[in-house]
């Protein structure tokens, strides 16, 4: 951060059209301005080429961009990219692109803080606590960077996002809900807000906020169990936001907005596995329509927690599946690089 310089980033458009003419820019720079910060993702003042040289120094002298560095990139067996970034106060976050090239699909799963206040006991990034949240800008520029990698790995742009990395987004609410603005925002990538993933361990009053405001995007629960007594010894969450409070806030917010919801249903050895377990799932799910993704669960060094065996995954998914929901087993990608599913801690 430089001193006596706004970060341009963080100004809305009203904010951004009067320091620019008070600075004396014409009112049409405003959308050559935003154009290039916002649609073409450029991050110094000097590469905005229909701007006049004088323009750009006088840019150059009140604002600064923050950027966000890549310091590190893995790829996995399995084709799936991690991104370790560093943000410019030093911070690491991690952000990863999950290709799957024989469904035209390229998915990429950001951060939306550094770090984790929540300290859900299988997770890697909830060990770390809250570092902090992370800006609308921030977030958006993960989607800047992985997109041009994927076009230049793959000839496609990406086609999917999911607010499923470090972070609890709700807990982040005004800067995920400007991302995803910016995201959609015809004057930037004008992304669908079908293809927008928010997913939230359970802040009930934040997935009810989610509705009045009118998104559009879709909503995942990490649920993992489907009954209190199980979920609260390993998400503290759910003893403040417990099932009964989490189902009416989900049952509002379908009402409301009529967008899809889903359940992440991490599945662990002789814990949530049961044939009882399927049975407390089945009737979560009676209420509105739902899916439900199985994920493997992806070793965190440290934490004594085991994996179901294939077998009874698929039992359990056959049991659910026989009462008319629709639920799908997904295999992990990336966890040989620690990309997986709650394994994200900037470490690597």
């Amino acid at each position: 951060m430089e001193l006596n310089k706004k970060d341009i980033l963080s100004l809305t458009k009203p904010q951004l059209k009067e320091s620019l003419i008070s600075l004396g820019f014409e009112s049409y720079r405003l959308q050559q301005v935003e154009d290039w910060l916002w649609k073409h993702g450029v991050r110094q003042f000097d590469a905005m080429s229909n701007l006049s040289k004088s323009q750009r120094a006088l840019l150059e002298e009140t604002f600064f961009i923050p950027t966000l560095t890549e310091d590190k990139m893995q790829q996995s067996n399995d084709g799936t990219l991690k991104f370790r970034f560093k943000l410019h106060d030093g911070y690491l976050i991690e952000s990863v692109l999950i290709p799957v090239a024989e469904e035209d699909r390229y998915t990429l799963c950001v951060s939306s803080q550094a770090g984790c206040s929540l300290s859900c006991k299988f997770c890697a990034t909830g060990q770390m606590g809250l570092l902090r949240h992370l800006t609308a800008s921030e977030i958006f520029d993960q989607y800047m960077w992985v997109n041009a990698k994927c076009i230049e790995l793959y000839g496609k742009p990406l086609t999917n996002i999911v607010y499923m990395g470090m972070g609890e987004p709700l807990l982040n609410y005004k800067n995920v809900m400007e991302s995803v603005a910016r995201l959609t925002s015809e004057s930037g990538p004008h992304l669908s807000a079908k293809r927008i993933t928010i997913s939230t361990a359970g802040i009930a009053k934040m997935i009810r906020k989610l509705a009045d405001d009118g998104t559009k995007v879709n909503l995942a629960l990490s649920l993992h169990a489907a009954d209190d007594k199980k979920r609260n010894t390993m998400m503290a969450i759910n003893e403040t936001n417990n099932l009964s409070t989490l189902m009416e806030a989900l049952k509002y917010f379908y009402k409301k907005s009529g967008n899809r919801i889903s359940y992440e249903y991490i599945a662990f050895q002789n814990f949530n596995d049961t044939t009882a377990d399927a049975k407390n799932l089945i009737r979560m799910c009676s209420q509105f329509p739902v899916r439900v993704n199985v994920i493997e669960y992806n070793p965190v060094k440290g934490l004594d927690f085991i994996k179901s065996s294939e077998d009874r995954i698929n039992d359990f998914a056959r049991e659910v599946r026989k009462h008319g929901i629709m639920i799908t087993v997904r295999r992990s990608r990336g966890k040989d690089i620690d990309a997986a599913c709650g394994q994200l801690a900037g470490e690597g």
